[in-house]
């Protein structure tokens, strides 16, 4: 599990950092309309993409976990955001709620990464 856990979280962020960059309009619709677009797409993919690389990293993936910690309390305003709109972006009715219950599994999945790689660092 404490090897399986960052790739999977790694993954996703190399995945997502290259859907930034590959596939912005995706991302638009769940941009609220008083951010740029591009510039918060970009921005997201270089985030993401240190995080993915953090994560897989032995002596970076306890910053890692940390990194995607924050990240997904950063993005929880717009997945709650999103959930209260007339046209949610995420999807109808039951998936922006299935997203924001998502979001703290995977506040507490960097939590676990963080602290479990932490406390190996001190030793």
């Amino acid at each position: 599990m404490k090897r399986i856990v960052p790739i999977l979280l790694s993954v996703m962020m190399l995945a997502s950092a290259i859907g930034h960059i590959m596939a912005p309009e995706f991302y638009a619709a769940m941009i609220p309309d008083f951010i740029p677009s591009l510039a918060a797409n970009y921005l997201a993919a270089l985030i993401e993409a240190a995080i993915g690389i953090g994560l897989l990293l032995p002596q970076y993936r306890h910053l890692g976990g940390l990194g995607f910690l924050l990240l997904m309390i950063g993005f929880l305003p717009i997945h709650v955001w999103d959930l209260f709109r007339e046209d949610p972006a995420i999807g109808p009715p039951p998936a922006p709620i299935i997203r924001v219950i998502f979001q703290f599994v995977l506040m507490f999945a960097g939590f676990w990464v963080f602290r479990s790689n932490r406390t190996k660092q001190a030793s």
